[in-house]
């Protein structure tokens, strides 16, 4: 069964996945048969000491495509429609602009949005920091998205460039987890179950850790712990 951002355990299965490496949570992913989970390496946090970024994906979907005007009413659309514990996951290969700077980000926290992973650029990023506001992007510039870029949907599939595959298909209500190893997909209705088993690895790690502080060999470690 899938567990959505709305469900009352929601933020709860949040926090304790703020407290999971995305490394951890991949190699879960593996051992279930989904392989192709990570994004690409490009995807990096802005600024770099942000921190984890964890959440139920809402889905913002666009193009480059010129137009005419002073802004973008479908942007404020689907940006009206965040929920809480929501990551705004935006998709649509932008060249060279940013997709959201600083007011955006502002004005989604306030509806409970806890970051945003962008397939293509961020701005304001000194003053998006100061609002605790987790980003991870593909990359920075100075150049608005008004004119340029265009939001054509949302709350749809979003394909974002994969590690190891092309794309990674990230759907509303998957959950979206990033460290500083980088970036990992986890589908919808499989979110307890990966959460659960990431947390016994994870308390396993610590023992071996414990016991290698303590002298134990790798050798001893592996033979009574297994691989982790």
């Amino acid at each position: 069964m899938s567990l959505l951002h709305d469900d009352p355990d929601a933020e709860a299965v949040r926090q304790r996945y703020l407290k999971i490496d995305a490394a951890t949570v991949a190699d879960v992913l593996d051992t279930l048969g989904y392989l192709h989970q990570g994004l690409a390496p490009q995807f990096l946090p802005y600024p770099a000491d942000t921190g984890r970024l964890a959440g139920w994906a809402y889905t913002i979907c666009g193009e480059m495509r010129p137009y005419a005007g002073t802004g973008d009413p479908d942007k404020m659309k689907a940006v009206d429609g965040v929920k809480r514990g929501c990551v705004t996951v935006w998709s649509g290969a932008g060249d060279g602009v940013c997709f959201f700077g600083e007011l955006i980000a502002l004005g989604m926290k306030t509806r409970g949005c806890v970051g945003a992973l962008i397939d293509g650029g961020i701005r304001d990023i000194e003053w998006i920091a100061k609002q605790k506001f987790p980003v991870y992007a593909r990359y920075r510039t100075p150049i608005q998205s008004i004119g340029r870029w265009k939001v054509t949907g949302w709350q749809v599939p979003a394909y974002l460039p994969g590690a190891t595959k092309q794309h990674v298909i990230v759907n509303p209500g998957d959950f979206v987890l990033a460290d500083v190893d980088g970036v990992i997909v986890i589908p919808a209705d499989t979110v307890e179950k990966v959460l659960n088993e990431a947390e016994r690895l994870t308390a396993t790690e610590v023992k071996i850790r414990a016991e290698l502080d303590a002298g134990a060999t790798l050798e001893q470690v592996l033979a009574k712990y297994g691989h982790v």
